[in-house]
């Protein structure tokens, strides 16, 4: 199953994108609300199915190229990532694997959809980078929980773009990554959030392409801590997970700033970042 967040007919709705990617299921169920964040605190993530699939049974199918899709999550309580989390992406930076996820984090607020601009900052930054990622999207609170129950709080995946400011992230800020990576329009995602009972995360191609040249092919397989992992890890750090907390999980290797010589984003660039069995998104460099 894969949800949506779209805007048809000069309203939102949440919905369901058919397997060809042709159509939405525009869900109108009065019961359901139209915000995915919404919806994930009505219950577990059984309980929500159910009500996905009774809402489907009613539901208006609409040709895709009628709606925009927007984030599939919008105004979560947390957006927070992991760096070096792929094996072979430590090894393009020849740095060593880490012993422990290395955390950071985006705002809510970085949040765009598939096929919004990514602004660039053109006075703030000139080392905009580009980093494909598998996202983790929780379904429960969560907290104090092991990497094996961690699937049951896991409520399904998307696509993001963990767009990063170089100069700001490696040498300015005190060596902080947090500006370097929570500027306005940041954290592209979308297009869907393929459900978890419909999607194993232990071994998906994702890829990066900038104006149609893949800059970056990886597997999930290369991933340090996997899925499961992370969310244990984050929910035994004195952090509460909540229903829409969004987790990117890391990027394989080929970004711009460790190629020699390095190579940035420029105005017009058109990135495309995709995660087999859940979609791509395209998002539009513009300086600003």
């Amino acid at each position: 199953m894969k949800l949506v967040q779209c805007s048809h007919g000069g309203k939102d709705h949440i919905g369901l994108l058919s397997a060809d990617e042709s159509t939405v299921k525009l869900l109108t169920d009065p019961n359901l609300p139209n915000s995915a964040v919404k919806l994930l605190q009505l219950g577990s993530r059984q309980h929500v199915l159910e009500l996905l699939k009774a809402a489907e049974a009613t539901a208006n199918a609409v040709p895709l190229s009628e709606v925009k899709l927007l984030a599939p999550i919008t105004s979560p309580d947390k957006v927070l990532c992991i760096g070096m989390n792929y094996v072979d992406h430590c090894a393009e930076q020849n740095m060593p694997v880490p012993t422990e996820p290395v955390v950071f984090n985006k705002f809510p607020s970085c949040i765009v959809g598939p096929s919004d601009a990514i602004e660039l900052p053109s006075a703030v930054t000139s080392q905009l980078d580009w980093e494909v990622e598998l996202a983790v999207v929780i379904g429960q609170k969560c907290r104090d929980v092991s990497p094996e129950q961690a699937d049951d709080y896991i409520f399904g995946y998307t696509v993001a773009h963990d767009v990063s400011a170089r100069d700001w992230q490696l040498r300015r800020n005190g060596g902080q990554w947090l500006v370097g990576k929570a500027m306005d329009t940041f954290c592209p995602l979308g297009p869907c959030i393929t459900t978890a009972d419909s999607l194993d995360p232990a071994n998906l191609s994702l890829w990066c392409r900038v104006n149609g040249e893949t800059q970056q092919q990886g597997s999930t397989a290369q991933l340090v801590f996997d899925c499961r992992q992370v969310v244990s890890h984050l929910s035994r750090s004195g952090i509460t997970l909540l229903p829409g907390d969004v987790i990117l999980t890391g990027t394989p290797p080929g970004v711009g700033v460790f190629r020699k010589p390095p190579v940035f984003l420029k105005h017009g660039d058109v990135v495309e970042c995709g995660v087999e069995g859940i979609g791509t998104i395209t998002n539009k460099v513009v300086a600003v």
